[in-house]
């Protein structure tokens, strides 16, 4: 007996031959070893056993009535019950084709009659060995698998942990970038309806009172408050209402300071000579007052305008962060897009100090990616970025297309990493932050959602400097 084929449990036997001699041997041969055998007679009985009760080895002769052994054998392998049950052939037919033809329709051996008591026992020790061998493997292939799709899963939920403790970073900073431009819709609608209910009976008698001239003073102002784009500072302001009132003190007209004032605030900030005839009517200081609350109004307006695109650029870049792909699709994406949508909910830390430089190449090609990924990628860089210079320096994010790769470029200006924790820093659990401030985890899933990209990331640091290169294939292959 080999010594080297592994020990394997007693196995359940299939004798198929129709010399009852043969049956009665190979069964005693085989049931004196602790075998389980089941002898059958013709191909059809066998056919039915192996269905009925699959075993874990075939002994096959091939020369039998009605049904020979290439046909039983073809129709088991043609079974999914069935197929992976080894087929052993033992026939007194030795020509070669024969034995070719075993192993063609699937036969994992050939035994010639008559046979050898040791030879059978080795051969049929051997393949269930094989078979038991096999069957371990599959169930570890079967595990391994398990644990694959688990470990993805957990990945996954990990990634999105990051993401999610990244906004709740960013929660503080989004609530005050969308506090602020309600707080100004709020103040401006208050403005317009406390207004419109306070003149609103008495607009149609000053309308009808004012003659030609006076009409096109008065829309004259509202003109000059239309070109006034921008706010004045309170130094622009001062400055303009000094040289304005220097101009109505000359023509020798009363309040002159608190005109100079309402007129600068209108949008006048030049020549006032225009004017003058309006400033020395009897009426003409009720008349610039009501042009003020009238530019009031339209200033009230813009600024509902651009307060709604403000709130409303902080909520769809939230939305474009916050939704998480669970289908994990592939799409064609401005990775510069989602660069941005990033540094918009990073607005409130930026606006504390930091100076973005970006250096977008002109015309840059879409990039087929994860794009819910590859954003906490921009998030997890530009974050340690402004931690690593205290909300405070210059920040430059460079974007260009490098022959069959996208490539982003992330610098700070802070104080930089040292060489002894530079190789460490992509290491899971790896933090050099306060505890309770960091999971070690960002860099590490970083890396780990580029490498699903097929692309690289490299880190250079120096004193005053950190530069992280993400490079990405333009179109991702599976």
């Amino acid at each position: 007996m080999n010594n080297d084929i592994p020990s394997t449990p007693p196995g359940n036997i299939l004798v198929v031959d129709d010399t009852p001699a043969n049956l009665r041997l190979l069964a005693g041969i085989l049931n004196g070893k602790g075998y389980k055998v089941r002898p059958v007679p013709s191909g059809e009985l066998a056919l039915s056993a192996a269905q009925g009760m699959p075993p874990d080895l075939i002994l096959l002769d091939i020369m039998m009535p009605e049904m020979n052994g290439y046909e039983v054998c073809e129709k088991i392998k043609a079974d999914e019950r069935t197929r992976d049950i080894p087929v052993i052939f033992i026939s007194a037919i030795n020509d070669v084709l024969d034995k070719v033809k075993a192993f063609a329709v699937g036969g994992v051996d050939y035994i010639t009659k008559p046979f050898q008591m040791e030879e059978v026992l080795v051969r049929v020790e051997t393949h269930l060995a094989m078979c038991h061998l096999q069957k371990k493997l599959k169930q570890k292939n079967d595990e391994l698998t398990i644990t694959l799709e688990q470990l993805q899963a957990t990945q996954e939920q990990l990634v999105q942990s990051e993401k999610m403790a990244a906004l709740g970073q960013l929660i503080a900073g989004i609530a005050h970038e969308i506090n602020t431009p309600l707080g100004a819709i709020r103040s401006s609608i208050g403005n317009i309806t406390g207004f419109l209910d306070n003149n609103l009976d008495s607009l149609p008698v000053f309308f009808k009172e004012l003659s030609a001239e006076r009409q096109h003073d008065f829309l004259s102002l509202m003109y000059s408050s239309r070109q006034q784009t921008y706010s004045l500072s309170t130094r622009e302001k001062r400055e303009f209402k000094r040289g304005v009132k220097q101009q109505l003190d000359a023509e020798g007209i009363d309040n002159a300071d608190s005109l100079a004032s309402i007129l600068v605030n209108i949008g006048l900030q030049g020549n006032v000579q225009e004017f003058v005839p309006l400033l020395k009517d009897p009426d003409g200081e009720n008349i610039i007052k009501t042009a003020y609350d009238f530019a009031s109004i339209q200033k009230s307006a813009r600024t509902i305008a651009t307060a709604t695109e403000r709130a409303a650029k902080v909520v769809f870049a939230l939305k474009n962060y916050a939704r998480y792909d669970v289908h994990g699709d592939k799409l064609e994406v401005n990775i510069t897009d989602g660069i941005e949508t990033v540094l918009t909910l990073y607005q409130n830390q930026l606006k504390q100090g930091v100076e973005i430089v970006r250096n977008y190449q002109a015309q840059l090609p879409p990039v087929l990616c994860y794009p819910d990924e590859l954003n906490q990628v921009w998030t997890n860089l530009i974050h340690n970025a402004l931690q690593a210079m205290d909300n405070q320096g210059t920040l430059t994010i460079d974007a260009w297309e490098q022959d069959t790769n996208f490539a982003v470029k992330i610098t700070d200006s802070g104080a930089g990493i040292s060489p002894e924790i530079l190789p460490k820093i992509f290491e899971p659990f790896f933090t050099t932050k306060p505890a309770g401030e960091g999971s070690g985890l960002g860099l590490d899933i970083v890396k780990k959602i580029i490498k699903k990209h097929q692309g690289t990331i490299d880190v250079e640091s120096v004193p005053g400097q950190t530069a992280f290169t993400v490079s990405l294939p333009i179109n991702l292959i599976e």
